[in-house]
């Protein structure tokens, strides 16, 4: 599990209770240090007094210690009334960041009505002074730190904030270009670069081939993932001469992620790789997207950017599961078949299933069975699901963000699939369809929906929740 580190600003303003400030400040910073995967940067009282942000000589100071941390996210919180031009100074300098704003609940009066805090009302000078600055931020509420709600709040940020640090600046690997007869994968390389900052690496799936060839056989690398393969999948049907082949290909493919600093990656996976190479891809990429290089079929950089978001949502504690939206199931009208060619990672077989190594239950067709092999075939575990799908129309990012379960029920089907259940199948149908959005989505065990819906927010991504 990553950790994410938070930049804590406790604004206070004269003449509210600055003791009482200084309680609630140290409330909060004891509440979120239990959160393991946060790691929280503050000012402490010998950078400032008390260890609040009183006014601009403390906003400053503050700003020295988050770029010396190295903070990927803002939480400001109003102690007090909060002095609101502190808080907007620091957030211009990291408007780059997510932010999220909260006030804090009052205490009890002191003798003669006089207010200790007034959190309430500051909240909303802060807020406006970021809305006329244009800055995005995400509202946790007003609330006691110990509350379940602030918890709860803060540890969505944190998801999101995991998101957009590693999605702004991304590099996806095309490897090979898209199928000519696959318009759905078409993405805009020059508003990605504008918009993210984000770059795509293009590397010629020969080059990737012939180099795959030039390993040695014994290549300690080489053996080293073959006997991985095997461990993770039944490889019984799959000759050791075409195991070689993929271990030599996932090799080569792991060296162009690591050289070229790859977060994600799309494959040309059909058809070229196994006319002239003899293998499928599809457990390859299963594996790397097991490791953290998420691998999108069909050089879906788009979707390779979907699987990212969904990885960082989780903390890379949980890889996804590229898919197509395939088949109705035949008797429950809100259930549909979320299937691919055999390229889930292993890890998220159903308890009772092994993955097997089998040739491609398609495109043998065309290339033969001897050149298809390198699938991995299994039903995905049971569980609750998130589904996600970004796409550009018009210069516009959106995200189709939704719910379902993954069923414990058979099948008799080839590749890697799962039966999934949603609440209304036909309203998030006709939503695909309205909205424009493409055959492939990417698949998450887990609920995410609150943490990639901020991100989008925080990203400029229209979120579309269905």
């Amino acid at each position: 599990m990553r950790k994410v580190r938070l930049g804590f600003v406790p604004l206070h303003r004269y003449p509210f209770d600055e003791k009482w400030g200084a309680e609630i400040r140290k409330r909060v910073i004891d509440e979120v240090s239990k959160i393991p995967y946060i790691e929280l940067v503050y000012p402490d009282e010998g950078l400032t007094k008390l260890g609040l942000v009183w006014d601009d000589q403390d906003a400053e100071k503050v700003i020295d210690l988050f770029k010396e941390k190295g903070v990927e996210g803002l939480l400001l919180g109003t102690m007090t009334f909060g002095d609101e031009l502190a808080g907007a100074r620091i957030a211009e300098e990291f408007k780059d960041l997510p932010i999220a704003v909260f006030g804090t609940k009052e205490p009890k009066y002191l003798p003669g009505g006089f207010r200790r805090s007034d959190s309430f009302c500051g909240t909303l000078s802060l807020a406006s002074a970021l809305h006329r600055r244009k800055i995005p931020f995400i509202f946790l509420g007003i609330l006691f730190p110990e509350e379940d709600g602030f918890r709860r709040g803060v540890e969505r940020f944190a998801r999101s904030t995991a998101i957009v640090s590693r999605f702004i600046g991304a590099r996806i690997g095309l490897i090979g270009p898209r199928p000519e007869r696959f318009e759905t994968v078409i993405f805009n390389e020059a508003l990605m670069a504008r918009k993210f900052k984000q770059r795509v690496i293009h590397k010629p799936l020969l080059l990737i081939i012939e180099e795959a060839k030039r390993l040695r056989d014994d290549d300690p690398e080489v053996a080293q993932v073959m006997e991985e393969m095997r461990r993770m999948a039944d490889a019984s049907e799959i000759s050791s001469e075409n195991l070689l082949k993929m271990a030599k290909l996932e090799v080569v493919l792991r060296r162009v992620a690591k050289e070229n600093g790859l977060s994600a990656m799309g494959v040309r996976c059909w058809t070229e790789v196994q006319k002239y190479y003899g293998i499928s891809v599809c457990y390859i990429m299963g594996r790397l997207t097991q490791s953290g290089i998420l691998s999108a079929c069909e050089v879906d950089i788009y979707g390779a950017l979907t699987m990212l978001i969904q990885y960082q949502a989780s903390l890379e504690t949980t890889p996804p599961h590229f898919i197509d939206w395939t088949i109705q199931h035949p008797e429950d009208p809100n259930v549909f078949l979320a299937w691919h060619c055999g390229n889930a990672p292993p890890q998220l077989a159903c308890p009772q299933c092994r993955p097997t190594l089998r040739y491609h239950s398609i495109l043998y067709r065309d290339v033969g069975v001897e050149n298809s092999y390198g699938t991995a075939e299994f039903r995905l575990k049971p569980g609750p699901v998130t589904i996600c799908r970004l796409t550009e129309d018009d210069g516009e990012f959106k995200m189709l963000i939704t719910r379902g379960e993954a069923l414990d029920e058979a099948g008799e089907f080839r590749g890697s699939w799962v039966w999934v259940r949603v609440n209304d199948l036909d309203k998030l149908y006709r939503t695909l369809v309205e909205e424009g959005f493409v055959h492939h989505a990417s698949m998450i065990h887990g609920d995410y929906v609150e943490p990639i819906r901020d991100a989008c927010k925080l990203l400029g991504i229209r979120p579309v929740i269905v």
